[in-house]
């Protein structure tokens, strides 16, 4: 869902963005890629993938992104930061176990091979390095895309690059 201006709020529901359409409170930016319509009695909508609000919200203070899985295998671009490989695991770069704190600072997207090879040693017991100090993503759509598993190809010219 965009604003008015076009910057992106929210994704939300189906269900909730015909509401919306019917109740006159959004118009239809770009319909689904397949094309689907849903019909009532009297009407028929065309589900939509993108809306825009018709008046303005405005939006308030957005503090730290919060830590899930699925936004930091986006920060990562869900590649594993020792190898390069597909990333399926998340690893404290200083170990829990040696009081390594559950933060961006600290954590990265890895393979499960580098993870298990890892295990609870640092970096420089091993002798690697990291290519870039991970860090808490910034940026003003992190909070929308930090919940979503995956995105419409229809939403990137409103989300921009996201800023690592």
């Amino acid at each position: 869902m965009l604003n008015t201006t076009f910057e992106p709020l929210t994704a939300l529901p189906l269900r909730r963005a015909i509401v919306l359409i019917v109740c006159g409170k959004a118009e239809v930016v770009h319909g689904d890629s397949a094309g689907m319509v849903l019909h009532s009695a009297t009407s028929s909508v065309e589900v939509p993938s993108v809306i825009r609000l018709s008046n303005f919200v405005r939006v308030p203070y957005r503090g730290r992104v919060p830590l899930t899985r699925a936004a930091l295998m986006l920060r990562d671009n869900h590649r594993c930061v020792y190898c390069g490989g597909r990333a399926e695991t998340i690893d404290h770069v200083v170990p829990r176990s040696r009081g390594g704190p559950h933060a961006w600072e600290n954590c990265v997207a890895s393979c499960t091979k580098c993870n298990h090879r890892k295990a609870d040693k640092t970096l420089s017991e091993l002798g690697w390095r990291l290519p870039v100090a991970p860090h808490a993503p910034r940026g003003r759509h992190w909070r929308l895309l930090a919940g979503l598993s995956e995105t419409d190809p229809l939403w990137l010219p409103y989300l921009g690059e996201p800023a690592a």
